[in-house]
């Protein structure tokens, strides 16, 4: 029976040149060759003053990761929020007013009778209150609706 290697680092990109990867080779050059067209086309002060960002953003590209993730996904996002449509829904919770008159400041506070419950009655109603919040999304139970 034939036996055959199975790759270990399938996750890791393949280093093709030299220690650059396909995608750093890529970036580099791009932002290389966009600088050699600048300064044959430039004065040398405006390509000195272009190149450097783009010689910046070519090698932060190849190199640098925000969190484990290359700068170009974060980039992507960033264009893909600053550009793209918004649409922000808000349904205010309509407020119960207490009415006050001046006929009941006056007055003393009634005072109900409180039921007495006992624990089986506790843990019932307790159960009941767990259940029902964990049926209600978040947006309904702080009052917003989406």
């Amino acid at each position: 029976m034939a036996q055959y290697q199975v790759p270990q680092f399938i996750e890791v990109e393949d280093k093709i040149f030299g220690p650059l990867t396909l995608k750093q080779f890529i970036y580099l050059a791009g932002g290389g060759g966009l600088c050699l067209l600048m300064f044959s086309l430039l004065p040398i002060y405006l390509t000195v003053l272009l190149g450097i960002p783009v010689m910046a953003l070519s090698a932060g590209l190849a190199f640098f990761s925000i969190n484990g993730r290359p700068l170009i996904h974060a980039m992507e996002h960033a264009f893909g929020y600053f550009f793209g449509s918004k649409l922000y829904l808000w349904k205010q919770r309509q407020q119960v007013q207490q009415t006050t008159s001046t006929t009941n400041q006056g007055q003393k506070p009634i005072n109900l009778p409180v039921p007495k419950l006992s624990e089986s009655k506790l843990r019932d109603l307790s159960w009941s209150l767990n259940i029902k919040d964990r049926t209600q999304t978040p947006q309904t139970r702080e009052g917003f609706e989406i």
